[in-house]
């Protein structure tokens, strides 16, 4: 004790006398150091200070006396001179015991014994003590019988909005539905994109959406000629239509506009006549089988459709000399109930947007660039029963009740002369958009989307289907306002124009309000094609969006034993999202009526348009419960973004679903690895200290809500890519079909560095992506500073 009892003032006591004596927080008993260290004994120090200089200075305060069975001499000594040490300012704030300093006998003529006890003091803690108990109880019983009495905010905001979403979409029905699609229908008499746009902002407006506009683009279509294109066999000079059927006059007639808009929007035009090569689905180790067999420079190659995107396949072919391509669906790939073999089809060959304006929207004194094509082959699609006759086929090709897919035979050669004519003109696409103004972030829009006019006599019963169900969704909305209710976010419902072209319609509007878009758009629901078939329900949505859709797959199956696995996947889709996934980055959602056997097969198929006889709503959907079904399991994610106060996104999905892709990655490196594993992480503490807390009513402070939503609309745009192949998404969050869950970009790299020796391509697409997650992860981690650097501002 030698050290720090020298240290220490000198205390001895001269007397029986006991004075109070302030110790300094740097003075110290070796048995306590370690303690006092601590900033909060310290505070308690201060604190004791000042309570002890109030009983100091209360009146009467002659009339106590200090009495501690710490001062042992007390017992045998009757006076003592009283010693202080000075008080330093510093810790003691104000003048605190100022008076100690200023007049040393300040306290010694407090010298009467104290009685041993104190009866008043006794009686006084009872009362205390009691009172205590009494508000203790009494609060126990209150607070039990208000909150039986009164609902909490989290059920008010949980089940009571619940119930809302339900008592709005109850109003919709199937036969309802049905009655506008037969409308629909009839209303389609000409291509006259404009009168149809016309009409559908008649009905909105009828029903009560506010604010309804028709908003025009002059764009650049590539549409038929005069003439159909033929194909013919060059040994027997036989002539064949897309469709199958001989070149005449009376077979023109029979089916001249099908026979027409059998084509490939925006191919080169031409004649050509070459040796026809069977590439099969045209990936890249089929080009690489092929070209050790065969001169493929300037030939025409018979392409199945499927597998990968068509623009993808097409830049294959081009890259390797093929001059031309004959486009077909194998009828194996195809569902046993549709029978396409005889049906023509149109492809489109822009990847969206007008081409005379790529990237910038079209309006009036925007430069026009001259691009009549978009590839230098010539590409025609052709019916599979004309592929059988090329390749001179049975009629017959099941064996065993097995389906064989059409195959050219190697050792036989067939040349055929291809014959394209189309023209390309600058037409007036419309859109038809109406807001129904949120009240609490009326500047957060949530877009709902569906499509109109296709290229002439194409898929009119789809989009007329697709038309019926948003109109369905917004009279049953509209009916909500009249009595009062508005969602706290404005729903953007849009009708979108020249979807079959590329998209026109909906990039050009992208392009538009790109800046205001950016800023303020947090989800868009798709309504695209809602009904392709009848066996199961199919789903695709976002990562962050996952867990909001499962949720309502779950509770809208009425009996949870029987419901069918939850079919959701983050895989690309063939309509107008495309633009909000690929350039804003926007999570998307939609729900469809598949056949469960389109889903087994080939993806991409839905790239290619049928007529308007091929695909009969009806048949699939004769009481429209499907089309009923969708639209209430759209309706209801709709309304529950647009309407709670944080944004039902999950982070941490996001997360996962990125480690997922690099599982069992061949190109996996360590750096993505470690990556994956940082990003995890931050969007795990994301999820528990921000999204979590926020949930709870109590603790949404306004601005801490509008923060965090912020960040949680932005947080796919850091996995948009500069660079991905021709038809691959930006977006690297989605893959090409439900059945792959690596990266689609580095899957490509991949199969093109095995087919060439170098291995540029893969070290870019991985530069790419680990790019994107070390984007992500800082998104994340500046997210949680910021909210720390509010948290300590308001401390």
């Amino acid at each position: 004790m030698g050290e720090n009892e020298a240290s220490l003032p000198n205390t001895a006591l001269q007397g029986k006398k006991m004075a109070y004596q302030k110790v300094s927080g740097d003075q110290r008993t070796p048995g306590h150091s370690q303690y006092l260290d601590n900033d909060d004994l310290q505070a308690t120090a201060l604190d004791l200070e000042w309570d002890m200089e109030k009983e100091l200075e209360e009146p009467g305060f002659d009339q106590f006396q200090l009495n501690s069975a710490e001062n042992q001499n007390l017992e045998n000594s009757e006076t003592a001179d009283l010693n202080l040490d000075p008080i330093q300012p510093a810790t003691s704030p104000k003048g605190r015991f100022q008076r100690l300093q200023e007049e040393s006998d300040y306290v010694t003529h407090y010298t009467r014994s104290a009685p041993k006890s104190n009866p008043c003091n006794f009686c006084r803690l009872l009362k205390i003590f009691c009172m205590a108990i009494i508000l203790f109880i009494s609060g126990i019983l209150i607070g039990y019988y208000s909150h039986k009495n009164c609902p909490s905010n989290a059920t008010s905001s949980g089940t009571l909005d619940l119930q809302l979403y339900q008592e709005i979409l109850k109003t919709i029905q199937a036969e309802d539905i049905k009655k506008s699609f037969r409308n629909l229908v009839q209303l389609y008499k000409s291509e006259d994109d404009t009168e149809i746009s016309k009409k559908i902002k008649t009905q909105w407006t009828s029903l009560g959406l506010e604010d309804v506009q028709l908003v025009n683009y002059s764009v650049l279509l590539n549409l038929p000629g005069l003439s159909p294109s033929s194909v013919t066999l060059s040994s027997s000079g036989q002539c064949f239509h897309p469709n199958g059927q001989p070149c005449s006059e009376e077979a023109r007639k029979w089916s001249s506009q099908d026979l027409l808009y059998s084509y490939a929007a925006y191919s080169a035009n031409g004649i050509l006549e070459a040796e026809v090569i069977d590439v099969s689905y045209g990936n890249a180790d089929d080009l690489k089988r092929i070209k050790k067999m065969k001169n493929v420079t300037n030939r025409i190659a018979l392409l199945k459709l499927g597998k990968l995107p068509l623009l993808y396949k097409l830049s294959l072919l081009e890259k390797t000399g093929f001059g031309g391509v004959l486009l077909y669906i194998d009828p194996c790939d195809l569902p046993k109930t549709a029978n396409l073999s005889y049906n023509t089809f149109m492809v489109s060959l822009n990847p969206g947007g007008d081409p005379s304006t790529p990237g910038y929207p079209s309006i009036d004194g925007s430069f026009r660039q001259n691009r009549s094509n978009l590839t230098s082959l010539l590409v025609q699609p052709i019916s599979a029963s004309l592929v059988a006759k090329l390749i001179s086929l049975p009629k017959d090709r099941t064996t065993n009740g097995a389906c064989s897919p059409l195959e050219l035979p190697n050792n036989e050669e067939r040349i055929v002369n291809m014959k394209i004519q189309t023209v390309t003109k600058f037409e007036t696409v419309t859109n038809v958009v109406g807001y129904l103004k949120g009240v609490t972030f009326p500047d957060r829009y949530v877009i709902v989307g569906s499509h109109h006019h296709t290229a002439h006599s194409y898929n009119r019963q789809e989009w007329a289907s697709s038309t019926a169900i948003i109109t369905a969704f917004i009279r049953a909305l509209m009916l909500r306002v009249k009595k009062g209710w508005r969602p706290d976010r404005t729903i953007v419902f849009c009708s979108w124009g020249g979807t079959a072209f590329g998209n026109i319609g909906s990039y050009e509007w992208g392009e538009d309000f790109r800046k205001v878009l950016q800023r303020n758009v947090v989800a868009y629901i798709s309504l695209h094609s809602p009904v392709r078939g009848n066996s199961t329900l199919h789903s695709v949505a976002s990562p962050s969006l996952q867990q909001l859709v499962a949720e309502k797959n779950k509770f809208n199956c009425p009996r949870r034993d029987q419901c069918p696995k939850t079919n959701i996947s983050s895989e690309q889709m063939q309509d107008d999202a495309d633009y909000f996934i690929n350039h804003l980055g926007v999570p998307t959602m939609r729900f469809t009526y598949e056949d469960i056997r389109a889903l087994e097969g080939p993806s991409f198929l839905s790239e290619a348009l049928f007529p308007k006889h091929a695909i009969k709503v009806e048949e699939m959907d004769p009481f429209f419960n499907l089309h009923e079904t969708i639209i209430k399991l759209s309706g209801e994610v709709i309304l529950q973004i647009a309407s709670e106060p944080v944004l039902p996104f999950n982070a941490l999905d996001i997360a996962l679903e990125v480690q997922n892709n690099l599982k069992g990655d061949q190109t996996s490196t360590p750096q993505l690895l470690a990556l994956a594993s940082r990003l995890r992480e931050s969007a795990e503490l994301f999820q528990s200290d921000e999204m979590r807390p926020a949930n709870d009513p109590k603790e949404r402070a306004p601005i801490r809500v509008r923060m965090l939503n912020d960040i949680l609309q932005d947080m796919e745009k850091s996995f948009l890519v500069q660079h991905a192949p021709p038809g691959f998404y930006r977006n690297i969050l989605y893959h090409l079909d439900g059945k792959t869950s690596q990266f689609s970009i580095l899957l490509e790299a991949w199969e093109h560095c095995k087919s060439l020796a170098s291995n540029e391509t893969l070290q870019e697409a991985l530069s790419e992506v680990l790019n994107s997650i070390n984007a992500a992860q800082v998104y994340f981690k500046a997210g949680l500073d910021v909210f720390e650097s509010v948290l300590v501002g308001k401390n």
